[in-house]
């Protein structure tokens, strides 16, 4: 506390300033009595007598700016005693008054303008308002500018912008203020060297927003070098220093996070190691032994799951058990005490079978429910622990009032509203797959409130594919399953409408997640401030959900009541009614208007087929074949595609299509032909789980005077029934000339050289130029950038080169080009204008992930999600001269009478082709080319 003063000027009476002279020092002595003892009205008299002393000096009295500093200095003080938000705004407003009497030359401006900024930083975290953390970062800004290179607190007003802008990260989620907030701590950490007396404060801070940026972007060295900053706070912190256990204890978490991340056990090893050290200087009363006691406690049960020594979990047992003494009734934490102790009991009866550990176990976890009631954002995480140790009990005694027990609290997860996390999937996941095995009259519930949870999982999750494996998980086979079980309770349209909602759910993000928005913003101011207010959210949603532990509840419950309140209001507007909402039957329907689509599905319960036909109710369709078959069906063909070209391979991929033809396909033409579609017909098939993988459009019994299906129908696949209707409404624009670009990459930067490249983009410019504004990419040319560039300006696309698929990071799936690949990853970034076709003439285009086919993600259905109406691809390996027979006769077909392209002529031309090369090119070639859109 300043206690500067000058001599009384003559606008004041020299006794006035006399005593404003002794009342200022008084304050000043009593200030620092409480700052010393911390006596609270000590603070009181100190704010009493200041406020005296700056009555006793007229309003423009050069000497005010002192009183007004110190003041709010006490106010700010009292404030973080007694959280008394009018003590925080009459420190705002005195360091404003304070301000004017420092003018912009004043040496000491740069200390309101600080004092204000860590204000409103403070006031925003008690009313949530974005203007207050707006105006202190730009006084922050102002402040540091005032403090250039070399100033003695350049690093003070570093270390505040730093704080205010993590805490608008943490808000908006605009990287660029974490990246400015890491760079400021850096720079304060730089003004502060060893033996500076903050230097700990800016290791801490800068570890904390490294830490951060970790858990955003997962990038290694980021939490390396949190680590490493730890490690350097806890050298400042030696034995009997006061803040070294909590030193110890973010050591601790940022190697276990570490751990998490890597498997490394000496990581994990040195976290339990540095939480002990941290719990033997907490004596028993210390506000923080009981969260100190639960972080060890976490490392131990980490460590038991890796090595499985039981000593680890009794001890994290015993550890659990003395938190919870320390968090009595009414305690915030006893919650995620008892969950954690129950926890650990269900893990040890897993082990050792003692029944009394399980019957604990849900009595703690019943208590635990009882502090969750009805709106709390981790009651479905209680609802599920203790149903799926009822369950359990249930198994090992058979006692029916578990099970019923079991169900009556799953059903509470339907009547959630809020947006749901990763636990309520996993409980509601859980429900559905219990009421089906146990077929349960709530089963379809289940499954309806589980892909409702998916929808609402998805929605929060960024567009990155980083995410995907997040998605992945969440999964599994949870549409088919729901349709399996809808279609033998015989809700046909509800199985319509379940396993559009949990397939290619990344694709149907980018589709109906991103592009609802942009119209949102086109809706008026209204929707413009919508649109930005749920970005907004669901990126702190996201974040908030990622991290998820007990002590963001309220923030949870908060952001997700906002939310909710968000989508609301985005359903109110004209055309947004079912914003976020998968679609109906109705609206799916659309999907069979130009000839019908089959879903040809397979869950471990049973394997069906849909028809669905436009204007009648789905035809169903059960298949005589058993998950198990379809599984090595599915895995047979993978390895044989893998060897095509050997020679006895004809025979056993005849083999397949047969068992195809009997099993599957052939009922489901039969089916057809009773609902009339006659043949010559197109058809689209839409299969899910291992059926993705299968050939359909080739099966047949493949015997003399005995059609197979490609000589009565014309296939098409597609994805989703939502990508069908989606390219049926791009209308093609009345764009003359239409503008086509041939790519073709022969000598990639690493790879087989092709030979026939060139002379199949000849055979293309041969039968376009014509009739086309045409261009050719080759050689040098046809480079990432150079496509993606070409790829602006063309609705039409031709592309010759390799093709490989990545079948366990499937986002980095690419074709080759003269630089490198050009990946999925790149072409869901790019925004084209009005795409029309692409032939993608390249290997393993149309087939991914093995372990989650459903999701879709290989090449060609990049192509398509990205809004190319029409696609051929290819399943597996394509001969180099086979596919310039293909592409030379493909494009005379696709021509139409009056020399025209038209992209729905695609399928019909690929079957002409394919006809006509019969008996030219061997079987596994004249089926590799499948046709995906219009």
């Amino acid at each position: 506390m300043a206690d500067n003063h000058r001599a009384a000027p003559q606008d004041c009476l020299p006794d006035d300033y006399f005593h404003f002279v002794c009342l200022f020092k008084l304050a000043a002595i009593l200030y620092m009595e409480f700052d010393q003892q911390g006596v609270p009205s000590d603070l009181d008299g100190a704010i009493a007598l200041y406020r005296a002393a700056l009555h006793l000096l007229p309003s423009n009295h050069s000497d005010r700016f002192m009183p007004l500093d110190n003041l709010a200095i006490c106010f700010n003080r009292r404030f973080e005693q007694r959280s008394v938000l009018s003590d925080l705004d009459e420190a705002i407003e005195l360091n404003r008054d304070a301000l004017r009497f420092c003018p912009p030359s004043h040496s000491e401006r740069f200390r309101p303008l600080n004092n204000i900024a860590n204000s409103l930083r403070d006031r925003f975290r008690q009313r949530g308002i974005l203007s207050d953390l707006d105006e202190a970062i730009k006084l922050g800004r102002d402040a540091l500018l005032l403090c250039p290179t070399g100033h003695p607190d350049r690093s003070m007003s570093l270390n505040n912008l730093a704080l205010s802008l993590r805490e608008r990260f943490q808000q908006r989620g605009v990287s660029s203020d974490l990246d400015e907030a890491i760079e400021s701590d850096r720079a304060a950490l730089l003004l502060r060297p060893p033996g500076h007396i903050d230097r700990f404060t800016s290791l801490n801070n800068l570890a904390l927003c490294l830490g951060t940026r970790f858990r955003q972007q997962g990038v290694p060295s980021d939490l390396d070098e949190a680590i490493e900053l730890n490690l350097s706070a806890l050298s400042l912190c030696p034995p009997g220093h006061p803040d070294r256990s909590m030193s110890l204890d973010n050591l601790a978490q940022s190697l276990r996070e570490r751990f998490q991340q890597h498997g490394i056990l000496s990581d994990l090893d040195k976290s339990i190691e540095f939480h002990r050290a941290a719990l033997l200087l907490l004596p028993d009363d210390h506000s923080r032994r009981s969260s100190s006691l639960n972080n060890l406690a976490l490392g131990l049960e980490d460590r038991f799951n890796q090595r499985g020594v039981p000593s680890d979990l009794d001890e994290a047992i015993k550890h659990n058990r003395a938190a919870l003494l320390l968090r009595p009734h009414g305690h915030s934490d006893r919650p995620m005490s008892l969950n954690n102790l129950a926890s650990d009991l269900k893990v040890r009866f897993k082990r050792r079978g003692v029944l009394s550990d399980l019957d604990e176990a849900i009595e703690l976890h019943e208590a635990a429910l009882h502090l969750r009631p009805h709106g709390h954002s981790d009651r479905p995480m209680s609802l599920y622990n203790l149903a799926s140790s009822l369950l359990e009990r249930f198994e090992q005694r058979g006692v029916p009032s578990d099970l019923d027990e079991a169900f009556r609290l799953f059903l509470q997860l339907s009547h959630l509203s809020n947006a749901a996390s990763q636990i309520d999937l996993r409980a509601a996941k859980l429900w559905a797959d219990s009421a089906d095995i146990f077929n349960h009259d709530s089963a379809l519930l289940a499954y309806k409130t589980a892909l409702k949870f998916l929808d609402q999982r998805v929605a929060l999750l960024s567009s990155s594919s980083r995410h995907f494996g997040v998605i992945r998980e969440a999964v599994s086979s949870l549409a088919t399953d729901a349709f399996s079980c809808s279609v033998r309770r015989g809700a046909l349209t509800t199985a319509v409408e379940l396993v559009e909602q949990g397939r290619a759910v990344f694709w149907t993000q980018l589709a109906r997640f991103r592009s609802p928005l942009d119209r949102i913003s086109l809706s008026g101011e209204t929707g413009v401030a919508l649109a930005e207010e749920f970005k907004r959210l669901s990126f702190r949603l996201r974040n908030a959900f990622d991290q998820s532990t007990e002590n963001q509840s309220p923030e949870i419950r908060q952001l997700t009541t906002q939310w909710d309140d968000v989508v609301s209001r985005i359903r109110k507007l004209s055309d947004f009614s079912r914003f976020l909402l998968p679609p109906l039957f109705s609206d799916l329907q659309k999907a069979a208007e130009a000839g019908p689509v089959v879903i040809v599905n397979a869950s471990r319960h049973s394997c069906d087929a849909l028809i669905i036909l436009s204007g009648q109710d789905p035809v169903h369709v059960p298949l005589d074949i058993a998950p198990i078959e379809v599984f090595e069906l599915s895995s047979k063909f993978q390895s044989l595609s893998e060897q095509f070209g050997s020679s006895d391979h004809q025979r056993k991929l005849i083999g397949i299509l047969r068992k195809l033809w009997e099993y599957i396909v052939h009922p489901i033409v039969k089916a057809l032909e009773e609902s009339e579609v006659r043949p010559g017909s197109r058809i689209w098939w839409c299969p899910t789980a291992e059926f993705t993988l299968l050939p359909l459009h080739a099966a047949g019994p493949y015997e003399k005077h005995r059609d197979n299906l490609s000589d009565i129908y014309i296939s098409s696949y597609t994805p989703t029934l939502a990508a069908l209707i989606r390219a049926r409404q791009r209308v093609s624009q009345d764009v003359s000339p239409q503008h086509f670009v041939a790519i073709g990459q022969g000598n990639p930067d690493s790879g087989k050289k092709l030979s026939c490249i060139a002379p199949e983009l000849e055979d293309v410019a041969r039968r376009l130029v014509p009739i086309v504004s045409f261009t050719s990419l080759k050689d040098s040319d046809a480079t990432v950038q150079g496509a993606l560039d070409a790829l602006n300006h063309n609705q039409w696309l031709h592309l010759a080169c390799h093709g490989t698929p990545n079948r366990t990071q499937p986002f980095e799936s690419s074709f080759a080009m003269r630089d490198g690949p050009l990946m999925i990853k790149d072409i869901i970034r790019s925004d084209w204008q009005n795409p029309e076709f692409a032939f993608l003439s390249a290997c393993h285009t149309a087939v991914g992930d093995e372990k989650s086919p459903d999701e879709l993600i290989h090449l060609a259905a990049a192509m398509q999600f990205s809004g190319f109406r029409s696609v051929i691809g290819s399943m597996w390996s394509v001969d180099d001269e086979v596919a310039r027979q293909v592409v030379s006769t493909f494009y005379r077909h696709l021509v139409d009478g009056l020399g025209r392209l038209d992209c729905t002529r695609a399928a019909v031309a690929l079957h002409k082709t394919m006809k006509s090369l019969r008996k030219k090119i061997p079987l596994e070639q004249q089926i590799v080319f499948v046709h995906t859109g219009v």
